[in-house]
């Protein structure tokens, strides 16, 4: 909720937390619950994508529809990680969160905007990447796929040198800016250096409003829901990393027979330092 203006966050946690009352409250209702105007309400419907009031009640009873599906553990897993909670509930709730946002983030991709953003990267001469903190992880998962199949991909987690390396990118290339919030300054910076030397730029964000969006070509969201340990960018990353392997399945599909040379040969260079298991030794043939 980086992006959204004090009262329209308020909003937005009393939807998060109790989404059936949400959906069955009056925007008068649910207005003087937040201490906050129906108009405020009404932006924030548009902030998350909605046409108004009406469409975010309606996506909220079917969500809760699908969850009655799987009631008892929805009820039990979906709610935030306590003090008191057992090992056993961490890992349920951990486990559920997880698969939630990779569900979430499939069902919600644009395939539109993936399919140009696979285009881009397929015709760029050299493809940067930007991401800082837990971003910067998924930046480098994204620019080692690449590399694998013989794409020119540099990951850049120092600013500094993501700046400078944006600065000599030009309208043959195509940059890649990762932010859960998208509003990270520095991967802003980057993409926005990019996107001036008249690169294709691509934001993964989950934040389809957010500045790092306003600024890219193409814009590809995650749909993760963090909650207590939000720093430790759980849910957020295995969006992101959902979001990178079909980017990387698309690139290699579409350069299919140079690709599959490409990882057998790397698969090939790397085979020899694996461990050899002990029946795989001279004279060991028991």
């Amino acid at each position: 909720m980086p992006v959204l203006a004090p009262a329209e966050q308020r909003v937005a946690q009393q939807v998060l937390t109790a989404p059936a009352v949400a959906a069955a409250s009056t925007i008068t209702t649910l207005a003087k619950a937040c201490d906050t105007s129906e108009a405020t309400v009404v932006r924030f419907c548009h902030a998350a994508g909605f046409t108004g009031y009406r469409a975010l009640r309606l996506a909220l009873a079917t969500e809760l529809g699908r969850a009655e599906g799987g009631a008892g553990l929805a009820r039990t897993v979906s709610s935030d990680i306590r003090p008191g909670d057992d090992l056993d509930q961490v890992v349920e709730k951990i486990a559920y969160a997880d698969a939630r946002a990779v569900e979430e983030t499939a069902q919600q991709l644009d395939l539109n905007a993936l399919h140009q953003v696979i285009e881009a990267l397929v015709s760029a001469r050299r493809i940067d990447i930007y991401g800082v903190g837990a971003s910067a992880f998924v930046g480098l998962d994204l620019q080692q796929k690449l590399h694998r199949i013989g794409r020119v991909a540099f990951a850049w987690v120092d600013p500094h040198v993501a700046l400078t390396s944006a600065a000599l990118l030009g309208p043959d290339d195509a940059a890649v800016g990762i932010s859960h919030s998208g509003a990270t300054q520095d991967t802003i910076d980057a993409l926005g250096q990019a996107r001036a030397n008249g690169a294709s730029t691509v934001a993964v964000t989950n934040f389809p409003r957010s500045e790092l969006a306003t600024i890219a070509d193409h814009v590809l969201t995650t749909a993760a829901r963090e909650t207590t340990f939000r720093s430790g960018a759980t849910a957020s990353r295995l969006a992101q990393l959902t979001v990178v392997d079909c980017i990387f399945v698309g690139v290699a599909q579409r350069t299919y027979a140079s690709s599959q040379r490409a990882l057998e040969v790397t698969h090939a260079a790397v085979t020899a330092r694996r461990v050899r298991r002990r029946n795989d030794l001279p004279g060991d043939q028991q």
